[in-house]
């Protein structure tokens, strides 16, 4: 997942950290001590239990990818992002109220982030898809199309989650949706195939809502091979020339931009775990939360307000499971405003591995922010809508 700070900006486009953050650093992780957490790839994965009844004014729509894909890694890659357009036909305006994806080939299947694409964008999409062959488009972080908005996302644990019937993402007419799918073949030997069909079961309403928006919180990637671990990608530089080689310039820029908006340009605070502090720009009211790092997580947490009297986590998992990324709604909508601040912050553990086997066979390395099943995230993301 890549993208623009959304407390700065409102769509998604590369990440630029643009305010002033303060990152931390701890090198206090003890593999041996840690709680246990997932094997990692959806290999427990269940279909999704039916969607909770319509609610007034709701009906359902699914959409399919129109054809099965085979996923092609860059090479020297194990990861494929593609971005697929599918079109819910909409002649009125809608609201999104809800979604649940349906990974068909949940053996590949990383996660997947829905984007909303304006009307006025589909001919540019359109144009990027008749470029590639076969269906979609490569499209590492974004959909690869001017500044557009996320509007649902799956990962493992992360099915449906309904909040207050008034909030809704708005969908004009003739807009359409981005799937952009993020395939991980380090299992794909062991995928009973190596296609993959996805869906998604739209939950619309034509109600007049809230309009809602995706907010997301990065901090850096900074964590050394582990104890008895060495090899050439041991090295930051080495890892940081292999991110960029798997996935292009922008990838070893976003490692940079990372460190320089969150540490203010010092040298990287090498470390297990990291955290950046955002200030707020705009008011806003959050509704819910959700955490994503990759197979090296091993807490995750999001805070409101940090060092102060009127300090409040808003997410905190201690011991992460890549398996359940559930979005978690707040008891109550929370009210932020300009002059708050918000703090991710994410331990990870180089130690695990030893531990996975989709990671064993794989050299050591430095690990930093990466797109890939073997790089690592830290991103809190928040689904907000304006001040009430």
């Amino acid at each position: 997942m890549r993208h623009r700070n959304l407390l700065i900006g409102t769509t998604l486009a590369a990440l630029l950290l643009t305010s002033a953050c303060a990152a931390t650093s701890d090198d206090a992780g003890d593999s041996a001590a840690a709680p246990a957490t997932s094997s990692g790839h959806g290999h427990d994965y269940k279909p999704p239990p039916a969607a909770a009844p319509l609610r007034d004014g709701e009906r359902f729509q699914e959409l399919t990818m129109a054809r099965p894909y085979t996923p092609q890694a860059p090479e020297g890659a194990t990861d494929e992002y593609r971005c697929f357009m599918i079109d819910p036909g909409l002649t009125e305006a809608a609201f999104l109220t809800g979604s649940q994806f349906l990974p068909q080939n949940h053996e590949i299947v990383h996660h997947a982030i829905f984007f909303r694409m304006e009307p006025g964008q589909v001919a540019e999409a359109e144009k990027l898809d008749a470029t590639e062959a076969g269906d979609g488009w490569r499209c590492f972080g974004n959909a690869g199309v001017g500044d557009s908005a996320w509007v649902a996302h799956w990962a493992p644990g992360a099915d449906e989650v309904l909040l207050d019937d008034t909030l809704g993402y708005p969908m004009p007419p003739g807009s359409r949706l981005v799937m952009q799918v993020h395939y991980n073949l380090l299992a794909a030997k062991t995928a009973a195939s190596g296609t993959d069909q996805s869906a998604i079961r739209l939950r619309l309403s034509g109600a007049n809502l809230t309009p809602l928006n995706t907010a997301l919180l990065t901090a850096p990637i900074e964590l050394p091979c582990a104890p008895g671990e060495s090899g050439p990608l041991c090295d930051r530089a080495a890892a940081v020339a292999d991110v960029t080689k798997r996935f292009g310039a922008e990838a070893g820029g976003v490692v940079e931009r990372l460190n320089a908006g969150c540490n203010g340009g010092r040298a990287p605070q090498v470390g297990t775990s990291q955290s950046c502090t955002i200030p707020v720009q705009r008011p806003m009211t959050v509704h819910a939360v959700a955490g994503h790092m990759h197979l090296l997580g091993r807490a995750i947490s999001v805070e409101l307000n940090p060092g102060t009297p009127q300090a409040r986590k808003l997410l905190d998992i201690p011991a992460y499971d890549f398996d359940d990324q559930a979005i978690r709604p707040l008891d109550a909508p929370v009210q932020v405003k300009p002059g708050d601040s918000l703090k991710v912050s994410c331990t990870h553990d180089a130690g695990l591995r030893r531990q996975l086997p989709a990671l064993q066979e794989l050299p050591p390395r430095y690990v930093v922010w990466g797109e890939g099943t073997s790089d690592e995230m830290c991103l809190g993301i928040l689904v907000v809508s304006a001040a009430a």
